[in-house]
């Protein structure tokens, strides 16, 4: 039996509002010629969609959505696929309702 949610997730991140620092990313993937079993589990992982494979099958961040929610630095961080920070004052994700 299938029973789709009430609420989706996209229909929740819709409110969120994102301010962007320009040059200065608070996530950065590790440059690879193959993905690591981690970076290929982000593409699925992530609530907010931010990882995707580009036409070379890489896996690339766009950190303007990311909801800094930590998923992608529990799988990936410690195996040094990726590098997270906070992002700097005044920037990043912004929930609007809580």
């Amino acid at each position: 039996m299938n029973v789709e949610p009430s609420v989706r997730v996209e229909d929740k991140l819709y409110y969120n509002r994102y301010l962007v620092d320009a040059g200065h990313p608070h996530v950065r993937v590790r440059a690879h010629k193959t993905p690591s079993p981690q970076l290929l589990t982000l593409l699925k992982a992530c609530p907010a969609r931010c990882y995707e494979l580009n036409d070379n099958g890489q896996v690339e961040v766009t950190v303007d959505g990311c909801i800094e929610c930590g998923t992608c630095r529990v799988i990936a961080e410690p195996t040094g696929d990726i590098e997270w920070s906070h992002p700097r004052g005044g920037y990043g994700v912004l929930f609007k309702f809580g």
